[in-house]
């Protein structure tokens, strides 16, 4: 059984900085490409950033030089350090684990995370 857990949301101020973190059980992880996203009620789930098998990592343009997506394939884990919070990063952020070239895709139960003085 897949699951994939985050943690590390909360409330933070604007400028201030959180990390989430995903630990991810019953797939091989370091053949996966993983990524964090996320959604706010009424609006499509959107890409804040992914990091390829190899390291390749790709970001939002609302997030680039702020936010850092970083993998622990010992560890299963993928982070996500978010920095300079500002109120438009509040929504809740969703981690992803794609098997490149297949159909499968799993996600997690989500965390919330909400910027605001």
């Amino acid at each position: 059984q897949v699951q994939l857990v985050e943690s590390g949301g909360g409330l933070e101020q604007p400028g201030g900085s959180l990390r989430l973190s995903c630990e991810a059980s019953g797939i091989i992880f370091r053949i996966h490409r993983m990524g964090w996203y996320r959604q706010v009620p009424g609006n499509q789930r959107e890409m804040v950033a992914i990091i390829s098998t190899g390291g390749n990592r790709n970001y939002a343009e609302s997030v680039k030089g702020r936010f850092a997506i970083s993998r622990d394939n010992a560890k299963n884990t993928v982070y996500l350090q978010m920095n300079s919070l500002k109120p438009e990063d509040t929504a809740v952020y969703y981690c992803n684990a794609y098997l490149p070239n297949s159909d499968y895709r799993y996600w997690g139960q989500g965390t919330q995370v909400t910027v605001s003085s």
